[in-house]
């Protein structure tokens, strides 16, 4: 606290806390107004940046020009900031004023700011209206809605199938190794079964999948010795086949179960099982003897004509069958391979086309049509 002494040569005036001698013509009021005079003048540049601001706010004609405004007057390096920062200068009790001062301007600028921006945004729309000559009077225009594939709907109903079965879904690469492709399959280099499977090769050792059986191996070595093992592969697979019932690019679903004790009779029994959850209760199967290098005994698994319900028709060439899947007990050697002993577990593996279990549910003809993107077609399922 400032005290003046009383007790000294007349016209000086003492100020005990410095003892510094003062003319008695400038006394303690003068000093204090000098120091209100700081912050007045910070009071009254705010003021001044606050004209500026609310007459180039109402003059700005684009949204562009608008936040250069706001960066120039509200941003970390703007005016008002820049304000701010002599408040250090200031006597604490002069600082409040000023510092509520700025927060009104910068609540005023922002609000000048925000109903600027929606006039400038509104004058915008109605330009583009008159330029583009819209009717915003018009209804909207449908959203037109999709249709699933029937492909996906038919994998899908499989592999509902077999996850009620305990099954297991596995999906692997379609770029695969010919070792997984064929090799670990019971097809080494120069067997002519690899005939049957002509592919695309990348390099020697790189190809397209021809099945979705190197899943089958690859989960078997991952999972070796463990027991049971029950999965399906679904996914895509290419051969060098384009016809009317064979497309280079198709769908595929292959299973395996391997455990101890399986016989054929497991596999004819979840076949039939998968048959009649997808065609209907009132169809039957039969094995044929086949050959698959990966399954011996190996079998063409038929189904009751969809059509005619086994009388004999022009679909199933009076036969009463139709061909729908191969499968087989997987060969012992392919469970050597993938770290299975043969003497201790068995197992059975199968494998269809997707394309072909959706043309004999659907009744359709071309496998091409379901690749063709012909809505007429597609917007039926």
């Amino acid at each position: 606290m400032v005290q003046a002494v009383r007790k000294e040569p007349v016209g000086v005036l003492k100020i005990s806390t410095t003892g510094r001698y003062l003319p008695r013509a400038v006394n303690l009021c003068c000093c204090m107004r000098l120091v209100v005079a700081g912050g007045t003048k910070v009071l009254k540049q705010l003021d001044e940046i606050r004209e500026r601001a609310q007459t180039a706010v109402a003059l700005a004609v684009n949204l562009e020009e608008l936040e250069s405004l706001r960066v120039r007057f509200l941003g970390r390096k703007g005016e008002i900031t820049q304000i701010l920062r002599q408040m250090a200068s200031l006597p604490p009790d002069e600082r409040p004023p000023v510092g509520r001062r700025a927060n009104e301007i910068k609540e005023e600028l922002d609000r000048a700011l925000s109903a600027r921006s929606e006039a400038l945004l509104g004058q915008t729309l109605l330009a583009k209206f008159e330029r583009e000559k819209l009717d915003v009077t018009l209804p909207g225009r449908p959203v037109r809605i999709g249709h699933r594939h029937p492909l996906s709907v038919v994998q899908e109903e499989i592999e509902a199938i077999f996850l009620g079965l305990g099954y297991s879904i596995v999906e692997g690469p379609e770029v695969e190794l010919d070792y997984y492709n064929f090799e670990a399959l019971n097809l080494p280099k120069d067997h002519p079964a690899r005939d049957m499977q002509d592919t695309f090769f990348i390099s020697d050792d790189v190809l397209l999948r021809t099945h979705t059986s190197p899943v089958q191996v690859r989960t078997l070595e991952r999972m070796a010795p463990k027991l049971p093992v029950k999965i399906i592969a679904p996914g895509k697979v290419y051969r060098r086949d384009d016809d009317a019932t064979h497309s280079p690019m198709f769908q595929q679903v292959e299973g395996l179960a391997v455990d101890k004790n399986i016989r054929l009779s497991d596999l004819k029994g979840v076949l039939l099982t998968f048959a009649q959850e997808m065609f209907g209760l009132e169809t039957r199967i039969r094995l044929r003897p086949s050959y698959f290098p990966f399954t011996e005994p190996s079998a063409e698994v038929d189904i009751s004509c969809v059509m005619c319900g086994g009388e004999g028709c022009r679909v199933c060439k009076d036969t009463g069958w139709l061909e729908i899947l191969g499968a087989g007990m997987v060969h012992p050697r392919v469970l050597a391979v993938s770290g299975y002993d043969p003497e201790r577990c068995r197992g059975f593996a199968f494998g269809m086309g997707i394309e072909r279990v959706a043309m004999l549910k659907y009744g359709i003809g071309d496998l091409r049509m379901f690749y063709d993107n012909d809505l007429r077609f597609l917007e039926q399922f």
